[in-house]
């Protein structure tokens, strides 16, 4: 499929390749492109107190009570929120780099699927964390944990891409995803932001396996259901030839030389081919 193929290139590019659609965010593919308005625009308006306070008790992941955790959405919700600048800046650089790169290759669909279930899935991790006493509670936001599971993913994918980490030292995508999950392990062992960490290597290890590990139970399932096809391609062919077999004996030898057996074989044929004639009115 060619990349002008895919959703968001029929939706914003033009004959020639180029972004009809203009604003700050033009050159971005549609998914990527929202996830950045939103999470920028819900950071505007969390400056003021009141609000941000108001949106952090309601969206934010805060397993203190059964009732919160109960309230499904904040997995997805507390995606979009952030508590300073350096925060959500560092995670929309991230993203404004990597985004357009996987919406590109998997299609907007599939990018957006995998994003949301990277970042819930480190919500899920820390509430658990949570229950079981390993964690306090306390409310939880950010987009670190979909960031962190794209930055996975690209270094499965694309592994030699040349990144610059604050913008200065080269590295390739691999030694930066594992210099960030060395680094996510030892704050979360030090206590330091120890459930942002969980969501970190959550994050992580949600895109590991969907680049991963995903493709290849795709792949067995497929030659698993390709291998049962054909063996009741098989099956099919015997018994065609089997009933080829018995309507040649009655041929030869009449109904009476068929033992139950093939009897029973020219009844299952009857049957087939009502069963056809019917499906096929």
């Amino acid at each position: 499929m060619s990349i002008y193929e895919r959703d968001y290139q029929k939706e914003n590019y033009d004959r020639t390749g180029y972004f009809t659609s203009g604003g700050p965010f033009a050159n971005l593919p549609p998914m990527t492109r929202y996830i950045l308005i939103i999470n920028v625009a819900v950071f505007l308006v969390m400056l003021f107190p009141p609000l941000y306070r108001w949106i952090t008790l309601l969206f934010s992941v805060n397993p203190e009570s059964y009732w919160n955790m109960a309230q499904v959405w904040r997995l997805i919700t507390y995606q979009f929120l952030h508590t300073g600048l350096f925060h959500v800046f560092f995670n929309m650089l991230i993203l404004f780099f990597l985004g357009p790169l996987l919406e590109g290759f998997w299609g907007s669909r599939k990018y957006l699927r995998f994003y949301l279930i990277s970042g819930a899935m480190g919500g899920v991790v820390f509430t658990l964390l949570v229950l079981f006493n390993i964690l306090p509670a306390g409310p939880m936001v950010g987009a670190s944990g979909a960031i962190y599971g794209l930055m996975a993913v690209t270094a499965v994918k694309f592994p030699g891409m040349q990144v610059y980490l604050f913008g200065i030292i080269p590295m390739n995508m691999v030694t930066l995803l594992g210099l960030s999950a060395l680094i996510s392990a030892m704050n979360f062992l030090s206590g330091q932001n120890a459930g942002g960490e969980a969501a970190h290597l959550t994050g992580m290890g949600v895109g590991l396996f969907y680049a991963y590990v995903k493709p290849r139970i795709t792949s067995l399932r497929m030659n698993r259901s390709k291998g049962a096809w054909q063996r009741k391609i098989k099956q099919q062919q015997d018994f065609e030839a089997e009933v080829d077999r018995v309507l040649e004996k009655v041929h030869q030898s009449g109904i009476g030389s068929l033992t139950t057996k093939e009897k029973k074989i020219l009844q299952e044929a009857t049957r087939r081919e009502q069963q056809q004639l019917t499906h096929s009115r």
